[in-house]
């Protein structure tokens, strides 16, 4: 996949600001934050959408969950409050077709979303 943005991130052939990694995900900052606290999980796994995810993923998408519970607790956002989105195909808002899940915080997030 090496016109997918989030692959050439992960292969580091574009910059990020690395909040996370490991041998499964990688976590960066949002470029447009949406709130105090954006960072991005991405499975170095290169799977479009969630409708793509399969049985031999469901460890990994548990991993990317795990880990966007400890960068909120990292960020001092947990006990406060915070948002998981993952967005999937074009009315959702998905621009980047590699999964990716947002951790939205640091001010109130209302509801509906938008």
């Amino acid at each position: 996949m090496s016109e997918c943005l989030f692959c050439r991130i992960i292969n580091k052939q574009v910059p990020a600001r690395v909040a996370h990694e490991d041998e499964r995900v990688l976590a960066f900052e949002d470029i447009t934050p949406q709130a105090p606290v954006h960072i991005l999980v991405i499975p170095k796994k290169h799977l479009s959408t969630v409708l793509d995810i399969g049985p031999d993923d469901h460890a990994l998408i548990g991993h990317m969950l795990q880990t966007a519970g400890n960068i909120a607790r990292e960020r001092g956002i947990a006990d406060r409050g915070f948002r998981l989105v993952m967005n999937t195909n074009p009315e959702a808002g998905q621009t980047v077709y590699h999964i990716h899940l947002h951790i939205l915080g640091g001010r109130p997030l209302h509801w509906p979303p938008g």
